[in-house]
């Protein structure tokens, strides 16, 4: 078996969206996770995944024929230039803007987002939340 490798840290595990045009989305992700540095984790006719989200079709084994409802997911962002990067990727790739990249002081101090919808209508955000240091990146897991 290869050695498997995963970073976690956070409350969620991982995510599945359930989409009616996999070739879009995964245009769309591929082209957001570029902006954000995140690589691709792995792909196959009826799926793709990057870090913690996992993407299908509806005839997938996982997604047992159904759709899922619509949704709101936050990527982090290492700074304004990468949220900035993440909206026009987003845009130039079948995104709908949903909110450009600004400062959002109501959340906090510092909070810089931007918001696209993607191709099935999920409310998809890259944040940055502004100068802070992290104790770790993540924490890694190998099995």
């Amino acid at each position: 078996m290869e050695t498997q490798e995963l970073h976690r840290g956070r409350l969620i595990d991982h995510i599945q969206l359930v989409v009616r045009d996999l070739a879009a989305s995964r245009r769309f992700y591929t082209a957001v996770f570029d902006a954000l540095n995140v690589p691709m984790g792995g792909t196959a006719e009826d799926y793709f995944w990057a870090d913690e989200l996992f993407v299908s079709t509806a005839d997938s084994v996982a997604a047992q024929g159904h759709l899922t409802g619509r949704h709101h997911l936050a990527f982090q962002a290492q700074d304004r230039a990468t949220v900035d990067a993440f909206y026009r990727a987003a845009l130039a790739h079948g995104g709908t803007d949903n909110g450009a990249p600004g400062e959002r002081g109501a959340y906090h101090p510092g909070y810089y987002a931007a918001f696209v919808l993607d191709p099935d209508g999920n409310n998809i955000e890259a944040v940055f939340h502004g100068d802070a240091q992290r104790s770790a990146a993540s924490v890694k897991i190998t099995f």
